[in-house]
This record gives structure tokens, sequence and C-alpha cells, in this order.
């Protein structure tokens, strides 16, 4: 919703159409946002607490100078005595002491009088500037400004009136997710527990303004603050660092609002099995997708190449082969969960593995060298280990440190060793990725990578994960002719993916040929302007009844109920929405029949018709 009108209207009167809340709220959950809602302005408070003092010592020195003016007798014109009424010595003090000074007031002061409004005037300066330097220094406080921005931040959350998600974490992988969905036009809110992360968000330069609260995600009510209890919330990104936190998230949107989709970052077995537990939508473990996307290049360099295409941002052109991965033995330098992972990967593919556990990081080795009073290493050590793990006779060589420094200097010694190996390493930080294409890395990408692209493959358009696990089986050649086509219909450019479900709300002009199951997907997918020539448009599968079928033919016949995932321009989703809901461009398309757009053409030729029967029958 970036129209701004339509957005003022909708805050107005609401949105009809607004669809039901995702994940049922629990009671507990509506007690939490309703105290959050009930909190005072905690900026209000703070401000009161630390300004407190300043703000009596300016009270003391008002009061003192009011009555002190009241007391102290002064003279009327005919130079009577006669005593200021309070109403009148508050009015004096407050116009001297905000120093703009109308004058001496209703008549001129006497001596004393001045002698007092002077003394006055010093103290107000006195109490101004002790109030004034207060203020100034609740400004700089980092709680006082931390109280404001969570202040604001929640203000714009509770009153989102647009579907959007929450980002729990604002690391490399989350900025990918962020960055995406801003693209396509998603809302979403960020909490983060580092300042520094928050504060940068302002300057990514969204185009939608952008919620970002300062918070714990352990924290409960911090959750319920970034709109875990809000109605549009769509659902949950946890991408922290620390697997405990991700955790934390999963079991708090699964005890408090559940059903609502919650994907989670984990790079622990185990933690991914609790998560599970508590209902997830779905857990990424960056290592192991690393595995799984190696074994699927291994298997079919098409497949890789189109799962890869479908999964980028919408435009993106269509990437070069990669280069098949040779078979052989391969070699695993490293330690730790990505080393285990990609061993268990290898052997789940039947590859025959050689481990070097103690060359993972040369460094390391060292250091337990001199620790244990052995000789100190000599330069080319490291080499040594490499050739007895048999490199000049290994197809493969993965260097699984989880340091990039470490992984750099594995590959480079491999290569010395054998150049012509097949080197694989997981690039931990995206600042480091030149580096690695320098080396000439042949397979390697970074964790944000991995992520970002799942996570938005199942927020974006969740029923492309129902085709995607079958294209690796679906062979080379049937990868290659869907690029073709894909290419041909679509540009080269990764398509617009989304799904339409065939029914009388989506496709109302569809439906009575739907009942009498007369319609072939071949006839639907006709273009509006000459139904002689194929729309652009590439259908990738036909799901019915929880089973998903890839690319379905033309004499496909479509039922009531089928959902059609389908990649192509915008121009052609506008031009089957006119198919699906246009009566007279429905006829013409599947039926090559003319039928008359407007009532009075329609009235006209019904009649004519209506005549040309009567004769007949006459």
């Amino acid at each position: 919703m970036s129209n701004l009108l339509l957005l003022a209207w909708t805050r107005l009167l609401g949105d009809p159409d607004r669809p039901e809340p995702r994940g049922r709220i629990t009671a507990e959950a509506q007690e939490l946002s309703a105290d959050e809602a009930a909190d005072p302005a905690g900026g209000l408070l703070l401000v009161l607490r630390r300004m407190r003092y300043p703000i009596i010592t300016i009270v003391v020195i008002f009061s003192i100078s009011v009555v002190g003016l009241v007391i102290i007798p002064g003279a009327d014109a005919q130079g009577r005595p006669m005593r200021l009424s309070l109403f009148d010595a508050f009015y004096v003090i407050s116009y001297t002491a905000t120093t703009i000074g109308f004058g001496e007031t209703p008549y001129e002061f006497t001596i004393a009088q001045r002698m007092w409004m002077t003394a006055a005037i010093y103290l107000s300066v006195i109490g101004w500037a002790y109030g004034i330097g207060s203020l100034l220094a609740l400004t700089r406080d980092r709680s006082f400004r931390r109280a404001l921005a969570r202040r604001h931040a929640a203000r714009k959350i509770a009153h989102l009136v647009e579907p959007f998600h929450i980002l729990v974490g604002y690391g490399a992988a989350s900025k990918r997710i962020a960055r995406a969905l801003d693209d396509l036009g998603r809302r979403f809110v960020v909490l983060e527990l580092s300042e520094s992360r928050v504060s940068s968000i302002d300057l990514e330069g969204y185009r939608s303004d952008t919620p970002a609260l300062l918070g714990n995600a352990r924290e409960t009510r911090d959750l319920v603050v970034a709109g875990l209890t809000h109605p549009r919330c769509e659902g949950i990104v946890a991408m922290t660092g620390d697997d405990r936190t991700n955790l934390d998230v999963t079991m708090t949107t699964g005890l408090l609002r559940p059903g609502l989709p919650v994907v989670a970052l984990t790079s622990s077995r185990e933690m991914a099995e609790r998560m599970w537990a508590f209902d997830a939508w779905h857990v990424v473990n960056p290592l192991d997708r690393f595995g799984d996307h190696l074994r699927i290049l291994a298997r079919s360099p098409e497949a890789y190449r189109l799962m890869t295409w479908l999964t980028s941002a919408p435009g993106t052109r269509l990437p070069a082969l990669h280069s098949p991965v040779p078979r052989g033995r391969w070699v695993v330098c490293g330690t730790g969960r990505f080393a285990d992972e990609m061993i268990r990967d290898l052997h789940a593919e039947g590859v025959e593995v050689t481990v070097v556990r103690g060359g993972a990081s040369g460094l390391v080795r060292k250091e337990r060298s001199r620790s244990a009073g052995e000789r100190a290493p000599e330069p080319g050590d490291e080499v040594d280990e490499l050739h007895a793990a048999g490199l000049e006779t290994a197809a493969a060589f993965v260097a699984a440190s989880d340091d990039d420094t470490t992984n750099l200097w594995l590959i480079d010694a491999a290569r010395e060793v054998n150049p012509r190996l097949f080197t694989v390493a997981l690039e931990q930080r995206a600042s480091n990725v030149p580096l690695f294409d320098a080396l000439d890395v042949s397979f390697g990408t970074t964790p944000a990578e991995v992520v970002g692209t799942e996570v938005m493959a199942r927020l974006v358009n969740p029923a492309l994960m129902s085709l995607l696990p079958a294209v690796p089986r679906m062979g080379q050649d049937w990868c290659a002719s869907l690029v073709e086509r894909l290419v041909e219909r679509c540009g080269s450019g990764t398509p617009d993916l989304w799904l339409v479900r065939l029914d009388t709300a989506t496709a109302p002009a569809l439906a009575p040929r739907l009942q009498r199951g007369s319609l072939r997907l071949g006839d639907l997918m006709r273009d509006p302007v000459d139904r002689n020539d194929p729309l652009a448009a590439v259908v990738l599968a036909l799901l019915r009844d929880g089973e998903s079928e890839p690319t379905p033919g033309d004499d496909t016949s479509l039922r009531g109920g089928d959902e059609l995932l389908l990649a192509a321009s915008r121009s052609a989703r506008r031009a089957l929405d006119a198919t699906l809901a246009h009566e007279p461009t429905t006829a013409y398309v599947i039926e090559n029949r003319i039928v008359p757009s407007s009532w009075i053409w329609r009235a006209i030729t019904g009649r004519g018709q209506r005549e040309r029967s009567q004769q007949r029958s006459g």
C-alpha cells in the first residue's frame, strides 16, 4: 500500500479487504499487549526523574521572589504606601524571570522593591541556567535517548496498517532479507540488540519508513512491542547470531501466537530439533544448506542454475552455467560443525572422503606444538601434511575452517600441491568475498547469501518451495528446457512468480468452465491480444490436493480449486488477470468467441439473436 491517499483513507475508515490475522493471539499475549499500551511514556518519567531538582529549584526561586515582592511595600502615583497583590507580583516575576521585561507595573517601584527585583533577577538566571544545563545534559543521556527512540518506534509499529514481518537481528542475512522485502514493497520491523545497528537502519535508504526497536528478543515484552501481537504481523524471522535467542523467539511465538509463521536460523542440529518441537514454520541451517547446494550442483549443474535463478531477486540476470563437480576422492580440511556437515553430505553422495583434522588451522597447530614442548614448526610443514592427505590424486578440496584467513591459506596451499583441484569454501564474511574471487575458488558462498535466498523464497512465494525439491530429480535436459522457455517468454531477468487459485473469487469468469471440466491449461495460457500466440508466461507447477506437478502439459484438464505457480512478466500477469475476471476476454481466449463488452451492445446483439431465432422457428 504505497499510495499515501489510500493509506490515509484506510486509516480513517478501515480496510474492508483486510485479511484475518495469521496465528491465534492467546489471552496471555493480549494481556501483555494491553499492559504495554497502558504503560506510561518512559521518556516522560525519565525527564521528571532527572529534572526534579532543577524544577524544584526554579519553583522555589519563583515562589520566594513572588512572596518577597508581595511583602515589600511600594507607593502609588500619589506616594501613598501600597502593596502588590499576589497576582500582580506573580505577573511581574513571570515576565522578569523569562527576560521579557514589560516594565514596572502598576506603579514605579520603590528602592526596596528594585533591590528585591535585582536579587530576583540574578536568582532566576541561576535557576534557569541550572535547569537548562540539566536539560541539555539529559538530551545527551543514553538512557533518555533510548527511551524516546523506543517510544517512537513502538508508536510507529502500533499504527501500522499494512502486513509486515518482524526481523529479529540485523546482521548480514537480515540485511539481505530486508533489502529484498523493501524492493518488493513489503513492510518489516527490526528488533535488534545493538544500538549501532539500529542507528544504521536510517542510513540504508529503504523506500518505506522502517520501525527499528532497540531491545532484547529474549524479553517477551520487547517482542510484544515489536509487533508479535499486532493483527497485521505476518511472521517472524529470527536471524540473530545466537542460537538460544532464535530458540527463545520460536518458543515465545509458539506459546503466545500459535500458528504465526516463524523462520529461525541455527547452525546446530540439536537446536533445530528444539525449534521444530515448537512448531517453527522453517528452520535454516546455513552449514547444512551449503552442503545441499553442493550436492545439487554435483548431480545437475542445470538444476543448480535454475534453482539459483528462480530464488534470486526479481530482475536478476540468468547466471552462467557452473562448471561440473569432478568425480573422485575429496579432502576435507577442518574441524567444527561445517566440516562435520560437509563430511556427512559427501558420504550421503557416496563420495570417498579423506579428513584432515589437524590441518584445519596452521596457527592453532603451531601453538599446540609449542605448548607440548615439541619442535617449532618449520616452513613447509603444512604443505607436507596436505601431501600426506593425498592431494595429488584428489579431485576436490574443502577448506572447512571457521576463519576466512585460514581458509584462504588452505586453498592456496592445496593449489600448490595440486593446481587442478576443485576447491570449496564457506566464505564467512561478505567483505572477504573479493579475496576468494581473486583466488578463483571453484564453489563458495556466504552464509548470509544462503540464508537470505532461502528465506525470501519461503516468505515471498511459499509455493515455489513445493517445486524446488523436485527440480534436481528432473534431469539435465528438463532443467535446460525450462530455462530456455523462461528466457524465451519472460526475458533474461528473474521473472515475477505468483500463485493463482482457480476459484470463484480469483477467477469468476472461469467458474462455469471449471464446473464442466472443459478447461485445458493450454487454452487458458493464450494471449488476449492474439489467442494464436502463447501468453508470455510459464506454468511452473500445478498444485492440486496437496500435491505438486512440475510444468504440467497444455492438455492438462483444470478443476476448481487448482493452484498454478506462474512465472511471467508484469504485462503477462495483467493479461492473465483479465482472462480470469473478464468474461468477454475469457470467451475470446478460450473459445475464440467475440462477446460484446458493453451492456448496450449486449442488449442489441441479444435482441438480434432473439429475432433470428424467432424467424427460424417460424
